[in-house]
């Protein structure tokens, strides 16, 4: 034992002094002028003056532009970036997605935005300059996301709870490094905190054994409106962007070399049916998962460089985690890194990295979601029981790690993004990460323009600095003028300002009066979350186009919790409904397809098959009571509950609910979904709760207060008037 902890002093000794040797290796690159100036970024503050086209005006554009300089195929954070990159170089830009803005990989992620601790980690002891040069680069524009989206990003602290002495100083020496290479871009500085103080300020940790934590800094955002901010200020810089428009096929010509080269596509609105051509000069594929479909679209016979990656994510109650700090577990049972953070006031668990099949309709698994629930369990103190019925959401991501087809070597995986010119002149650009967004564009617009001979007016990247959409008025205290000047909640006020910036005020505008005395206007759709009547309306000029375009990506409802995304869909249909002209068969397809995708994509699915499979585990005494309680609600002895009897239980205690909340109900205990409540499955909830595999109930919780109003009720009968004064 003695040995072994002599060895492991030796190593932290040792990792010290690679930290200080380290150090004065990065520090010619620290000292490096930044490219941007102050002038520059001032310049770059000016907001572009073009007014959002509505998506058919987007539409028209394609089908009647002669030829675009650069045709983006792909509406994640990287074609976004690429768009945004091509037209603010003055090249005519045009971009298409076969789904949703942010549909794919780019609204499933983590939400941070960071270097990477452990690519450093490897620069430092393998001296891999590569390595170094990738963290270097992601720590700039993690900056960059910061400061030029400061409404949808926020600095967060992350804690690295230490449960041996040793290996304090080790990822002290790491973090601190992290720092360095940072330099003047460092969001904050990293500290070290006792047990107690780690305790103080993260309560949920398990403190049995903790010796300290060392607390670093990344950042942290909303994903999918960060992708679709992108998105519309390449369209207010003049990009034509669509939505909902796929590609069918690539079209070949021959170049001014006399050789076969890419000169556009065939596309198709999935939202009409109609087809047409579209010629560009230079077609990037900026794809994801998709990167290999699109090559062969191009040659049928080159071969994959996709290797697609499963990550699950969880999401929990808020009260699993502090409001402002992140927890990081290096070292899980399988070696894989899991985050434990807070988002949108909730807590966002993940995230698992498996081998899969390319899908667009990824879909989380029990055993992953099983895989989490444990990791976290580990770090939580007994006092919070980790119950698989807390899991609100659950969603798996695509992560497209490639092999770079630049190289001969193609059995490594590309730690770093790749772009890589075909022989008929199609730009592909894979891999990296959200952080580097902005980087990966501007290295593909810049092999654009050498490959495909393109004449930007301005050669340079102009988008190091570039506010996107909302950042230019905005300031952290924005929301009290949201609050004074419209009589908005202040919690939504709040909302408003962060996810939209300074155009809150324009979806302020479109909220409607709500009756009551305060809040003046701002109906919300669900009560338990910000969300107002006045983003639908608004998400629609976003270019919304379905019931699942605005719960899942304008709103993040469907990602927090996906049975109150189900809850809030008639409202947020109706009011679509108003916006796109949709008849009543419409926004039953509508309701269908988004009640699939919160089933499917957000673990609703998987939340009610991990219930069903559970056996009854009751004692005698607890079948008895809810056996009772049964019967109250089944006066007339069916043998089952139906909607009818529900409606007469509440009411029986003061209880006015709507038909569709009835519904509701109903649906969350009907496993067999043939419109009634059998007694095994009311036993089967109660098992599921008793169990935590279900965190609440509204069945179990009305059928606890039609218990309590009917003994109620039987002890008014017992007790006569003359007697119930007491006395003799």
């Amino acid at each position: 034992m003695a040995t072994s902890r002599l060895r492991k002093v030796a190593y932290s000794t040792a990792v010290l002094g690679a930290g200080a040797l380290a150090a004065s290796w990065l520090t010619t690159e620290l000292t490096q002028p930044q490219r941007v100036s102050a002038a520059e970024l001032s310049g770059k503050k000016l907001r572009a003056k073009r007014t959002l086209p509505p998506r058919d005006e987007q539409i028209k554009s394609l089908q009647t532009e002669d030829e675009f300089d650069v045709l983006i195929i792909g509406g994640g954070a990287t074609g976004a970036g690429c768009a945004l990159d091509s037209v603010t170089r003055g090249l005519k830009t045009a971009l298409v997605e076969m789904d949703d803005f942010a549909s794919g990989t780019s609204s499933r992620s983590t939400k941070l935005i960071h270097g990477g601790v452990r690519y450093l980690q490897k620069a430092i002891f393998n001296l891999d300059i590569d390595q170094y040069r990738m963290v270097k680069e992601a720590l700039h524009e993690r900056t960059n996301m910061l400061e030029s989206a400061p409404h949808l990003t926020h600095p967060l602290p992350i804690m690295l709870p230490v449960y041996t002495w040793w290996q304090i100083p080790y990822y002290w020496v790491g973090i601190k490094m992290y720092d360095l290479v940072a330099g003047s871009k460092s969001v904050k500085s990293s500290y070290y905190l006792s047990k107690k103080d780690a305790l103080e300020l993260f309560p949920m940790l398990r403190g049995d054994k903790l010796c300290g934590a060392i607390v670093y800094y990344d950042g942290q955002q909303d994903d999918a409106r960060m992708c679709l901010a992108i998105a519309l200020t390449a369209t207010r810089h003049g990009a034509t962007v669509a939505n909902h428009v796929k590609v069918q096929k690539l079209i070949h010509g021959i170049g001014a070399d006399g050789k076969k080269e890419v000169q556009g596509a065939s596309l198709r609105d999935e939202l009409t049916g109609k087809e047409w051509d579209v010629k560009a000069k230079c077609v990037i594929n900026a794809t994801g998962p998709f990167t290999d479909s699109i090559r062969k679209m191009d040659n049928q016979n080159v071969k994959e460089i996709c290797c697609p990656s499963s990550g699950v994510h969880i999401v929990l109650p808020g009260y699993y985690s502090p409001d402002q700090m992140g927890l990081l577990d290096p070292d899980t049972s399988d070696g894989r890194v899991i985050f434990f953070l807070p988002w949108q006031r909730q807590t966002i668990a993940g995230t698992t990295d498996r081998l899969c099949d390319v899908t667009h309709n990824p879909i989380p698994t029990e055993d992953e979601i099983e895989f989490i629930l444990n990791e976290v369990k580990h770090y939580l103190n007994p006092d919070v029981e980790v119950r698989r019925g807390d899991v609100l959401s659950a969603w798996s991501g695509i992560r497209p790690l490639v092999s770079d087809p630049n190289k001969e070597d193609t059995q490594s995986l590309a730690r770093n993004h790749i772009v890589h010119v075909s022989d008929t002149k199609m730009i592909t650009i894979a891999g990296g990460k959200w952080t580097t967004y902005r980087a990966m564009a501007e290295h593909t617009i810049d092999a654009a323009i050498k490959a495909c001979n393109l004449k930007p007016t301005k050669p340079e990247c102009q988008t190091d600095g570039l506010l996107i959409e909302g950042a230019h008025g905005w300031t952290p205290t924005m929301y009290i003028r949201l609050v004074q000047d419209f009589g908005l909640e202040c919690e939504v006020a709040q909302h408003l300002a962060m996810s939209y910036g300074d155009r809150a005020f324009a979806v302020a505008k479109l909220a409607s009066l709500t009756g009551k005395r305060f809040p003046i206007i701002g109906k919300r759709i669900h009560p338990e979350f910000p969300y107002i009547d006045a983003e639908i309306r608004y998400g629609v000029r976003e270019y919304a186009c379905s019931a699942v375009d605005m719960i899942a990506r304008r709103l993040r409802l469907a990602f927090l919790n996906n049975q109150a995304a189900q809850e809030a869909l008639p409202t947020v249909i109706d009011i679509m409904a108003e916006e796109l002209k949709w008849s009543e068969k419409e926004k039953k397809v509508q309701y269908e397809k988004a009640v699939q995708f919160l089933a499917e994509q957000m673990g609703q699915q998987v939340n009610r098959a991990s219930r069903e499979k559970m056996s009854i585990n009751l004692s005698k005494d607890e079948m008895q009571l809810y056996i009772k309680r049964f019967q109250m609600i089944d006066k007339d002895h069916k043998g089952y509950v139906s909607i009818n009897d529900i409606r007469r239980s509440m009411k029986s205690f003061g209880e006015e609910v709507s038909g569709e909340e009835l519904h509701e109900i109903l649906k969350e205990i009907d496993t067999n979904m043939n419109g009634q409540v059998e007694l095994d499955e009311y036993l089967q909830m109660m098992s599921a709760i008793k169990s935590g595999a279900v965190a609440y109930s509204r069945f179990a919780r009305m059928a606890e207060m039609q218990e309590a109003a009917v003994e109620k009720e039987g002890l008014m009968k017992k007790v006569s008037v003359e007697r119930s004064g007491g006395g003799v």
